[in-house]
């Protein structure tokens, strides 16, 4: 699973005005069924997307398409981590540890 961190690079207003295209982007990868839940930061400097279901290389290349990336308005940290614990609504996304 990811976390994936999005830190504005620019004024919200230039951010505000790639979000619909954002909007969609992020829609097509809940349709896909990798991006789980998302949402902005507080204080809005940013937001926050989980991910699951594809490689390390899959993410950044997904994290790369993002209109915000494409514009330059943000740049994304990108952290995996094994969710061997989850809610019973998202048992579906449960890991085993490697070791």
């Amino acid at each position: 699973m990811f976390v994936m961190e999005l830190s504005y690079t620019a004024p919200i207003e230039a951010v505000e005005e790639q979000m619909d295209a954002h909007i969609a982007w992020l829609d097509g990868y809940y349709a896909s069924g990798i991006f789980l839940a998302s949402g902005r930061k507080v204080p809005r400097d940013g937001g926050v997307i989980l991910a699951s279901g594809v490689s390390r290389a899959e993410i950044e290349k997904i994290a790369a398409e993002d209109p915000f990336t494409v514009t330059g308005v943000c740049a994304y940290r990108i952290t995996e981590f094994i969710a061997t614990k989850t809610s019973a609504d998202l048992s579906t996304v449960r890991e085993s540890p490697l070791t």
